[in-house]
């Protein structure tokens, strides 16, 4: 029997392959048969990204939300019994908007042709654009209202939608072959998807649970609302964000979610609701304030299997301000403070309130800074520049035939003399001389952004903060050749009760060493609260006597901190201290370096006050022409 048992042991592992085998066979054969997609036509939503946003903001959305990928959600209509046999088409992925973003299908692939798939993209944002937001107990009569409402503002968009409809119909259930109150209720749907201007009464279902099949056309029938609401923030200090670390696209999935009370540990399954045993859901500890590795790569892998997550707020925050603390530099090391620190608003658009003394700025100079001369890499671009700027600056010319002058204008007294002796003198004739010109009545403040993301690399050689170091010596090289009044600030932030202002040169300081060595000491601070930076900034400016004022913001990214600051809070808040801006007579502009700038800098500063430098090594040389463009 101990010679048999090895070729016992390779059947059967033969046996357990040729199951297996034939296994895939009939999960393949199943699903393809159950399939009523068209992934040969797909298309995703990272490749219209761009159009999509257009047509939203174009078309009246409120261009603070953002374009995200909403996930499948669980959606209970009838399926066939391949389906059932497959067990696909449990989910769906509709559209739906909050008030922070709106969410369209990653992909879309549910009709045969490219093209229509690419018009559904852009109907559902236009559909999207006079959404409110909000849950609706009429789904059907809403949509038709809402699809109603679009192309009566923007009936260029007719044609496409009918081309919608008819390949919307064809994927539609036989209405001879449902029940006859099924039956009524899809007619309901098809002729307010065929003509939305028209009025159709709905009928009474006597099944309250049943749900039609998905109407791709239209906005989500119950969006994944958390259930509890916005997670409201009762501490500043309370929720950590990333680090600019890389983000994989899959970390990037939206899931439903509902706040609730923190476990004790200690109740059974005795303790728990009945129907709950059969829904998985599984509680892990995670603190967020720490990250550590182990926990998050064990909650990471158990969330991916999760349709909803529960998220519970622990008020143990001990390590946590531990270690933020440490972040911190020592007193010893750190820049000289001036004064006490500056209380400054913040803007809430929640309340639609400027929320009085609300963050902390704190003015820095780095006083030990070591005085450097222009290091000799940037030396010959610094000598083309100013040459080049030199040339901005108006011509000195004599002013003939004045009232009043620094000497006699000869030639014009010759004239008066010979016109007097003809008795045809003129008696307030000018006869003095002035040399007049060259002065730029102009103000210019940069504003720096220090946060942390600006410590990656751009090549091999440069990290972002070491091009922004080269810009800035380059810029006011630049300027000092034109002879305009200009100052340089940097900033960073952690938290709004820590908002550091790195004085670089103050407008009554002049370019030389020592302001040179401040630049050079700069170094990746924290996170990027704007708001606050650009409301201390234009008041410096202000100040200023000049005509025409720049304010001038020099970033690498979007508004961030470590609260709420993040995602629309920040862009919200930045957008108003740039209204303030330019009531005070400002005129905001920013460069940038992030590619995705586009996507919210218009919403802040305006389609035309902003540049996006595709190539951040060409920063130092673009900056200081840029200026040149605005204000020649």
């Amino acid at each position: 029997m101990a010679l048999k048992a090895p070729k016992f042991m390779q059947a059967l592992h033969r046996l357990v392959e040729i199951e297996e085998h034939v296994g895939s066979i009939w999960h393949r054969l199943i699903t393809s048969t159950a399939n009523e997609r068209y992934p040969e036509a797909a298309i995703y939503l990272d490749d219209v990204r761009r159009s999509v946003a257009v047509m939203f903001r174009a078309l009246g959305g409120d261009g603070a939300l953002k374009i995200e990928s909403t996930a499948a959600t669980e959606y209970a209509a009838r399926r066939t019994w391949r389906q059932r046999l497959a067990g696909s088409n449990r989910h769906v992925e509709l559209s739906w908007r909050n008030e922070s973003s709106l969410n369209l299908p990653a992909c879309i692939d549910v009709f045969p042709e490219k093209e229509l798939n690419r018009d559904l993209y852009l109907w559902l944002a236009a559909l999207a654009s006079g959404d409110a937001g909000i849950k609706q107990n009429d789904w059907i009569r809403y949509n038709q209202w809402l699809s109603c409402k679009v192309l009566k503002r923007f009936p260029g968009l007719q044609e496409r939608y009918q081309r919608l409809v008819a390949a919307q119909l064809a994927l539609r259930p036989d209405i001879k072959k449902l029940k006859k109150d099924e039956a009524a209720l899809e007619r309901v749907i098809q002729q307010a998807l065929d003509n939305p201007a028209e009025v159709v009464e709905y009928p009474a279902m006597d099944d309250q649970n049943y749900m039609p099949q998905p109407v791709y056309l239209w906005l989500h029938p119950s969006p994944p609302y958390s259930e509890t609401g916005i997670i409201s923030s009762q501490d500043d200090d309370v929720i950590p964000e990333s680090e600019g670390e890389t983000i994989d696209p899959e970390e990037e999935r939206r899931y439903r979610a509902e706040q609730v009370e923190m476990p004790n540990g200690q109740d059974g399954l005795v303790l728990d609701r009945f129907e709950n045993i059969f829904s998985w859901t599984e509680y892990i500890k995670v603190d967020r304030s720490t990250d550590e590795d182990e926990d998050l790569e064990s909650a990471e892998d158990s969330a991916k299997d999760l349709d909803q997550l529960s998220v519970a707020r622990d008020s143990k925050s001990t390590a946590k301000r531990i270690r933020f603390d440490l972040d911190l530099p020592s007193a010893e090391s750190d820049d000289t403070l001036i004064g006490e620190g500056i209380m400054l608003p913040e803007w809430d658009y929640r309340k639609s309130e400027l929320v009085k003394d609300h963050c902390c700025l704190q003015p820095m100079v780095a006083d030990t800074a070591e005085a450097i001369e222009l290091p000799l890499r940037l030396r010959s671009i610094a000598k083309r520049l100013r040459s080049q700027f030199e040339a901005l600056v108006p011509s000195r010319i004599w002013y003939k035939g004045q009232k009043e002058g620094s000497e006699v204008d000869l030639d014009a007294y010759l004239d008066f003399v010979t016109e007097q002796k003809q008795s045809q003198a003129v008696a307030d004739q000018g006869m003095y001389r002035e040399f007049r010109g060259g002065f730029r009545d102009m103000a210019c403040l940069l504003l720096a952004d220090l946060s942390l993301s600006t410590d990656s690399y751009v090549n091999d050689e440069s990290r972002v903060i070491d091009v922004i170091r080269d810009s800035l010596m380059l810029f006011a090289e630049a300027l000092s050749a034109t002879g305009d009044q200009f100052a340089m600030y940097g900033f960073s932030s952690r938290y709004r009760d820590h908002i550091r202002f790195h004085t670089l040169k103050t407008f009554g300081e002049s370019h030389n060493n020592i302001s040179r060595g401040r630049i050079n000491a700069i170094k990746p601070g924290y996170y990027t609260r704007m708001g606050a930076a650009i409301r201390q900034a234009s008041e410096v400016l202000s100040k200023q006597g000049a005509s025409q004022q720049l304010l001038l913001l020099l970033t690498d990214g979007k508004p961030n901190d470590l609260d709420l600051y993040d995602g629309r809070y920040g862009i919200e808040d930045t957008r108003m201290a740039l209204i303030e801006a330019r009531r005070k007579g400002l005129q905001p502009f920013c460069v940038t370096v992030d590619e995705k700038g586009g996507d919210y800098l218009p919403y802040m500063f305006g389609a035309e006050n902003f540049v996006v430098i595709r190539k951040p090594s060409e920063l130092p040389r673009e900056l200081p022409l840029l200026y040149a463009r605005l204000t020649n």
